[in-house]
């Protein structure tokens, strides 16, 4: 007990820069007396004393403010930072090293008693304040939702989910750049500011029609120099009035209204 105690200390001092001492993580933090409470209420539940796991999730909700149902998995060293209205379900699975922001929902979708009903999070994932994960599929291996998001479906390993629904963005993960982005430092919140999937698409649209107006510009150049060639006329005869042969899009200044 004092060893995963000491785990979960540990853990905290690496990933909250707030932390400044191992007794205010012990006494101050209640992502951790909600973890210790509820080893004591899963293991009551596991060995089938389900009114006492109940009675001592329910005693630990009432003093941390975050729920965790007794029948739900807990992994090694994962944080639940501030903690405030965090819900987590019966069939709930959370793997090790994975962070948890305030008012997070690892929620279930169907009322089947016994079944998967509420998501399993793979080792190191980050779930950002206010997600909601619902449905009983998996959350690979250092995968990260968003703020805010409500994520319906499984995420691959190292794939970021963001939006309303959530839409899956980065899917697949490079371990060698996972490994030096870790190196950088922790992503707090598990968005960065090219996570938009709105905004990354009308980037990309933009940087199309920009390359686009560069190709044509060019395919007038070169008509206008084969034109004069041939029939030995000025260029400006050859090619008709209305013919662009210079960029005028403007593709940085519709990149920063997207920002």
């Amino acid at each position: 007990m004092f060893e995963r105690l000491r785990e979960d200390i540990a853990c905290i001092r690496e990933r909250d820069p707030a932390a400044r001492s191992n007794w205010e993580v012990l006494t101050c933090y209640p992502g951790l007396h909600a973890l210790a409470l509820h080893r004591w209420a899963h293991g009551a539940w596991l060995r089938g004393w389900k009114w006492l796991g109940r009675l001592v999730s329910n005693f630990g909700r009432w003093f941390t403010g975050i729920e965790i149902h007794p029948g739900a998995s807990i992994g090694r060293r994962v944080f639940i930072d501030h903690g405030m209205g965090v819900v987590i379900g019966e069939t709930a699975e959370v793997g090790d090293d994975c962070t948890i922001y305030q008012g997070v929902t690892l929620g279930g979708t169907s009322l089947v008693p016994g079944a998967k009903r509420h998501p399993t999070l793979g080792r190191g994932v980050i779930v950002s304040a206010g997600a909601k994960v619902l449905g009983g599929f998996t959350v690979g291996d250092g995968a990260r939702v968003g703020a805010n998001s409500v994520l319906l479906q499984p995420v691959p390993a190292g794939a970021t989910a963001v939006g309303i629904p959530a839409r899956v963005l980065l899917k697949g993960r490079d371990t060698q750049r996972e490994y030096a982005a870790a190196k950088m430092g922790f992503s707090a919140y598990g968005v960065t500011q090219g996570d938009d999937p709105i905004a990354l698409a009308m980037k990309g649209l933009i940087d199309h029609a920009a390359g686009q107006e560069h190709q044509i510009a060019l395919l007038w150049q070169a008509i206008e120099k084969l034109s004069a060639r041939a029939r030995e006329l000025p260029a400006d005869d050859c090619v008709p009035q209305d013919a662009r042969t210079t960029e005028a899009f403007d593709a940085a200044a519709l990149n920063r209204l997207v920002k």
